[in-house]
């Protein structure tokens, strides 16, 4: 094929890429709003969990991936949107709960970031996890000095109601991952992960940009925990900070890809799949597979799923 053909073909690709792209994400909006009127008390249950885990993953992508800081830190926001709703429950409207503890976890990163984010590299993954086990001792310090050591929550919304803000937690999520992953902010915090000291010589705000950033990946998670929370009627800080929710957020952003919208999305589908086929039947083989499958993907696939796919948006 010539040069003027691939020219003439390359126009129409894109287009049809983009369609195909608009398709896929309004099945699955159908989908999940079917599942809010027709499904079961399970198919629900699986696709809070599915949604869940989109809104923690495309909050993860909208800093570490752009960034290049990899965080273990999801878990601290995720808790701390948890731990605020299970003292305001049955005090306040839902609304006012779920917006305290969304705004609680993004103000909290606010005011860690200026110090957490002076530091790159290892140090920086090392630092977030032990923020998160210092937020965690100091929680169940307080619920120790409370005298309670773990909490009943009685008066929760119903499934199907905390279905859907989950749902509408989610669809939030990867609507500000696209539209920062096509604007002038994004750019700039892709221009940080390429090499931040040539990025901050040419005039773009770092230290903001980075800030900024952290605080909005942590907005969603709050909510994302206070909605958890309600949905399991019970909480215990050392359940509720539970590291392995950080490792698990990497582990589906790496298969899905976070240079793309579309990869937390993937990774999230192809990890509720492995969990409903191995941890219900073989739960002894589940983390053997999953670690097989960060091998593979680390090895073969370093930039995930959609680094297969045809590219739809604007080229960096």
């Amino acid at each position: 094929m010539t040069d003027a053909v691939k020219s003439a073909a390359a126009p129409s690709t894109k287009p049809t890429a983009r369609i195909i792209e608009g398709l896929c994400w309004a099945l699955l909006l159908a989908a999940g709003i079917g599942v809010y009127f027709g499904g079961s008390i399970y198919v629900i249950g699986i696709a809070f969990g599915l949604c869940s885990s989109i809104a923690l993953t495309q909050s993860w992508a909208l800093f570490s991936a752009l960034t290049g800081y990899i965080s273990l830190g999801s878990v601290v926001f995720y808790g701390i949107g948890a731990y605020i709703t299970v003292l305001m429950v049955g005090s306040f409207p839902l609304a006012v709960i779920l917006a305290v503890a969304a705004l609680s976890a993004g103000l909290f990163a606010a005011v860690v970031g200026w110090p957490v984010l002076r530091v790159r590299g290892p140090y920086f993954v090392i630092l977030t996890f032990g923020l998160a086990e210092l937020v965690k001792n100091l929680v169940m310090q307080n619920e120790a000095r409370l005298g309670q050591f773990s909490r009943m929550l009685f008066v929760v919304p119903p499934l199907e109601t905390l279905y859907l803000l989950m749902l509408g937690c989610a669809i939030v999520a990867t609507i500000v991952a696209v539209l920062v992953r096509r604007s002038r902010f994004g750019a700039g915090l892709l221009a940080i992960r390429e090499n931040e000291e040539a990025a901050e010589t040419i005039g773009v705000p770092v230290t903001r940009l980075k800030i900024v950033a952290f605080t909005l990946s942590a907005i969603i998670p709050g909510a994302v925990g206070g909605l958890a929370a309600l949905r399991t009627s019970y909480f215990e800080p050392s359940t509720v900070f539970d590291p392995s929710l950080s490792l698990a957020v990497l582990t589906m952003v790496l298969v899905g890809g976070g240079d793309d919208a579309r990869g937390p999305v993937i990774g999230s589908l192809l990890f509720m799949l492995l969990s409903e086929l191995l941890w219900a039947r073989l739960p002894q083989l589940y983390l053997i597979v999953l670690g097989v499958t960060l091998i593979v993907f680390v090895l073969f696939i370093p930039r995930g799923v959609t680094s297969l796919l045809p590219a739809t948006g604007r080229r960096r």
